[in-house]
């Protein structure tokens, strides 16, 4: 449920879910969501029992900036410092962040529910979404986790616009592993062949990857412009090839090289 985070502290190592980064809260909710995910992360470890107060407490000696101090401070969107880049948001960073609470209160009062202020707040809002649990029992307070984390568009009426672009955060999570395991083959093993003479099962078994998953890491490539796939004369479409089809992929290394960087 949880990868291991290490950070400075004198007892305990902070804990992220990792179902965090796919779910797509971070694009929905205020920066203070991540690190407050990973002190409810922590506090779910078996070992640990007390109020996520008592936890900030025990990992750190001061304030934790990332959180902006402690559970009463203010929720942000953006951070306070660093530079600010007028070109992409000519806004201003004042204009940008009242655009982003205005969004934010107008989406959670649509839905029925407090727009948060404070870490503290978002922490209550977590126990109602099902992003956290909270439990009294004789040793004392008891956190959890689900194994998924429930998405953004389950509990808040996201609109279009917000949805596809999650969605398509998502399937770039899934897919992403899937094409580098690939390009790693044909780059590492083929020496960046411009085309190669094979089929999805030979993949699967070069890759270590199960076919299914070769044939959409293959759909990408043609998506993406970085390849083709051919039977004899005539294009094929990746998405409908079958496990044991002869298929030739031609590689564009020109486009891939140019984009990739991009688009990792």
């Amino acid at each position: 449920m949880t990868e291991n985070l290490s950070v400075p502290g004198p007892r305990r190592d902070l804990a992220m879910h990792n179902d965090w980064w796919a779910s797509g809260w971070e694009h929905v909710l205020p920066r203070q969501a991540l690190p407050l995910t990973m002190l409810i992360g922590t506090a779910s470890q078996s070992d640990f029992t007390g109020s996520l107060d008592d936890l900030l407490r025990e990992i750190f000696e001061s304030p934790w900036d990332m959180i902006g101090g402690d559970l009463d401070g203010a929720l942000t969107f953006l951070w306070p410092d660093g530079e600010w880049d007028y070109e992409e948001a000519p806004e201003g960073r004042e204009a940008s962040e009242a655009n982003r609470w205005e969004a934010f209160g107008t989406l959670l009062t649509a839905a029925g529910f407090p727009v948060p202020m404070t870490v503290r707040d978002l922490s209550d809002l977590y126990l109602t979404w099902g992003l956290a649990g909270r439990e009294e029992t004789p040793d004392g307070t008891r956190w959890s986790m689900p194994a998924a984390l429930p998405l953004p568009g389950d509990v808040l009426p996201l609109d279009a616009e917000l949805t596809k672009r999650l969605d398509g955060i998502r399937w770039t999570m899934r897919t992403a592993p899937l094409v580098n395991g690939l390009i790693e083959h044909l780059i590492d093993h083929l020496g960046e062949p411009q085309e190669v003479l094979t089929s999805l099962d030979r993949l699967a078994a070069a890759t270590g990857q199960d076919a299914d998953d070769v044939r959409i890491a293959l759909a990408e490539l043609v998506e993406s412009g970085d390849a083709r796939v051919q039977r004899g004369q005539e294009q094929a479409d990746a998405a409908r090839l079958e496990t044991h089809q002869r298929f030739r992929l031609v590689m564009d290394w020109d486009h891939f090289n140019e984009t990739w960087m991009v688009r990792a």
